[in-house]
């Protein structure tokens, strides 16, 4: 009977071809990397890789030589590198996520287009590979700190994810200095060199600086601070002058009462509502988009640079247009008291809010009247001033829609967004949650109803196989498991989801999201849900609105913002027109496209909200808070100050009461002596210990613990989380800070 080898050497030995990659080893080489001298031992590693060869997990490749084996398939993906260093990289064609080692990345950078050459065996149940080509960078721009040496200079990139510093040769360096931070291109990545050459291509300035800052998350994720020179200029060459043959082509609205509701800094007006009252006693409604495709041409400059930011970004104290200024705040934005081109749907609609009549067509408008949301809400609370009976008509019948969409199933996600009051040099003086009111809710209902209505009336044309290409808002159905977990998390305040069917999941989470309404872990569950949740994007593939209950549904009503609105106008006003289906594979790379900056988009704001939570709460260094544990790592719990909404990271090494262990089943820390655990979703009072604004992070300690960092003030005695909700007296002196802050800013 032939010898097997030990699986535990099998084993150590399998790894060793693993982190070898694409290295032929043999048997000597195999066993100095397992620090095995002897013959005995030297032979036990050759039996190994002969039966790990006949497994067809190595494969010899002449005689005593090996190498791991591969499968000949190359898979294309997307890599998400980890902090860690390893990667994942996500099939373009679907399928589960392939592993990459951290020496097996090569020149690829963190959401670069891959292709991934897969090894024969699997790493923890997971497919294994070795990425072999970058065949697209994610991004040619990165953000970091120089640092300058006698005859080059380094960039060290902000991103965590980007694990390689950028050489850069004294030449290049221009005026940076050391410790600016500053852009760097890659100009050449030398397979044989662990670091990119490149080159500076702008100074932002210092760290710390709020203008440096700002712009320097603007390029991080991908977006620009200023169009390129031929799109100003096709911009500039549009008139602001209506031709009359235009006019003529459209349904003229301009004797009918219209209208905006916007938020009162806002400068760039989507859309727009029109109201008439009917001689049956019902209502003409119209809903009035910006019509942009009328002044851009698709595939001119201005089209293509709309395309390649594809959204518009809402940073802290900016907004990143997707269009030039003139386009944006100008000639497409319903400006009141002028006429404007648009879009329209316009229904009519009986006290019942059920829609007997939908058209849909160019229009020219002129604006009676700009609202600002509190301007509305006035009119809605007190019935008075101007227009207030034409309002509270639309409130109605908005209540009435969001009630039938409730009915069919759809879910609640109003989550908590975090606002900040700026003082003249941006440094932020008040922080607050800012809350949606029934002004917000009217002009959503309306535009759900538009973008919902558009969608039912592109899927109807054509049949089966000659269905006509349009571009829809798709978000499936949730994951099983996700809602499994969920149910595990929400049981901790005594939650659950049902699963009987999709409506009750959606009713309960309706329910859990009504009943956390003012709780200390509203944001926490809110959060929990959303990500619970399949992520919306968009697709040629008509699919149902998961979270809207609606079997149809598109985006219509944001054209100056956001590219597949752009899309949609055109698709449809070429079906109306009798147009032949558009190309498919053309438009859905314009949706991955859309929707991948959607993502950079929603990350750059993230980092913008992070970055002045970090700056505010540096005010209260040294001072208690009540705080809700909302994640547990192995290297430290995070912690979200309720009263601010912002996290911070509590670290284990930083909690000097004892020694605790990271428990990853249960997703706990417990204390070795005193067997204390903290948990998801636990109340914790904390003190703040540190806030870096260079790096966007709160450091925490816990409260009345002397800990490995001593910030000389602690609060209670007390070392784990008390009463929910219950304000303490730091927390009294933080919020008196706030309202002197609030004071200051009301006598400037």
């Amino acid at each position: 009977m032939a010898k097997k080898a030990n699986d535990t050497l099998k084993k150590q030995v399998q790894r060793v071809f693993t982190e070898a990659g694409r290295k032929i080893l043999n048997y000597k080489q195999v066993a100095n990397r397992l620090d095995i001298d002897s013959t005995e031992g030297k032979n036990e590693v050759l039996l190994a890789m002969k039966q790990l060869a006949k497994e067809n997990l190595i494969e010899e490749i002449d005689a005593g030589r090996y190498v791991t084996l591969f499968i000949h398939q190359f898979i294309l993906g997307k890599v998400d590198i980890t902090q860690q260093g390893s990667a994942y990289v996500k099939p373009e064609e679907g399928g589960d996520d392939i592993f990459i080692g951290a020496n097996f990345k090569n020149t690829a950078l963190n959401g670069d287009t891959v292709k991934v050459s897969l090894f024969a065996h699997e790493v923890n149940g997971k497919a294994t590979g070795e990425i072999v080509e970058v065949v697209a960078r994610a991004k040619a721009l990165f953000v970091g700190t120089v640092q300058v040496h006698y005859n080059y200079a380094l960039l060290v990139p902000d991103d965590k994810k980007t694990h390689i510093n950028i050489f850069i040769p004294k030449e290049k360096i221009g005026s940076a200095k050391q410790g600016d931070k500053a852009i760097a291109r890659i100009t050449e990545w030398p397979l044989e060199e662990e670091n990119p050459f490149g080159e500076i291509v702008e100074v932002l300035g210092r760290p710390g600086d709020h203008e440096t800052e700002m712009n320097a998350i603007v390029v991080e994720y991908g977006f620009a601070n200023r169009f390129p020179d031929e799109v100003e200029k096709e911009a500039d060459k549009i008139s602001l002058k209506i031709p009359a043959a235009e006019i003529k082509k459209r349904k003229d609205f301009r004797d009918t009462l219209t209208f905006t509701i916007d938020p009162d800094d806002a400068k760039d007006f989507d859309d727009a509502l029109s109201f008439k009252l009917l001689p049956n006693g019902n209502f003409e409604i119209g809903i009035h988009i910006a019509d942009v495709s009328y002044y851009i041409p698709e595939n001119s400059k201005l089209d293509e640079e709309a395309l390649r930011r594809a959204t518009s970004v809402y940073l802290v104290d900016r907004t990143i247009p997707m269009l030039p200024e003139k386009l944006s705040n100008g000639v497409c934005s319903l400006r009141p008291n002028e006429d404007k081109l648009t879009f329209a749907v316009v229904v009519e609609m009986n006290a019942k809010a059920d829609v007997l009549d939908t058209w849909f067509g160019k229009t020219i408008i002129h604006s009676k009247r700009r609202f600002s949301y509190e301007e509305a809400q006035e009119r809605l609370e007190s019935k008075q001033g101007d227009l207030a009976d034409e309002l509270n008509i639309l409130n109605d019948l908005a209540k009435i829609l969001k009630e039938k969409r409730f009915k069919k199933g759809a879910i609640s996600f109003e989550t908590q967004e975090v606002k900040f009051r700026l003082d003249e040099h941006f440094k932020p003086i008040d922080l607050y949650v800012k809350i949606r009111k029934d002004a917000h809710k009217l002009i959503e209902e309306f535009m759900l109803l538009a973008n919902r209505k558009v969608a039912e009336f592109a899927s109807s044309l054509g049949k089966g196989e000659k269905k006509k290409t349009f571009v829809y808002r798709i978000h499936e159905e949730p994951n099983e498991d996700k809602i499994r977990m969920f149910n595990v998390f929400a049981a901790r305040w005594g939650h659950k989801i049902l699963t009987q069917s999709q409506q009750s999941i959606s009713q309960s989470f309706n329910h859990l999201l009504e009943e956390v309404e003012g709780k200390p872990e509203q944001n926490l569950i809110q959060s929990q849900a959303i990500r619970t949740m399949s992520k919306a994007y968009y697709g040629c593939k008509k699919s149902m609105h998961y979270g809207l209950a609606f079997d149809h549904y598109t985006h219509f009503t944001s054209p100056i913002r956001r590219y597949p609105d752009l899309m949609v106008h055109r698709l449809l006003m070429n079906y109306l027109n009798n147009g032949v289906s558009a190309n498919e594979a053309h438009y859905e790379g314009m949706c991955k496209q859309s929707s991948a900056m959607e993502v950079k988009a929603a990350d750059a704001e993230r980092a913008s909200v992070k970055y002045k939570q970090v700056e505010y709460i540096k005010e209260f260094i040294g001072e208690e808070f009540d705080g809700i544990i909302s994640g547990v790592t192995e290297w430290g719990i995070y912690v979200e100050i309720s009263i601010y909404r912002a996290e911070g990271l509590l670290r284990l090494n930083n909690m000097g009461d004892d020694y605790y262990d990271y428990d990853q089943q249960n997703q706990w820390i417990i204390g070795r002596k005193s067997r204390v655990k903290y948990q998801l979703g636990d109340p914790i009072k904390v003190v703040v210990a540190a806030a870096d604004i260079f790096k966007r992070q709160i450091d925490l300690s816990l409260s009345g613990v002397v800990s490995t960092r001593d910030f000389g003030r602690r609060g209670s005695s007390s070392s784990r989380g008390g009463d929910r909700g219950k304000a303490n007296s730091s927390r009294g002196k933080s919020s008196a800070k706030i309202a002197k802050g609030k004071k200051k800013s009301r006598r400037r």
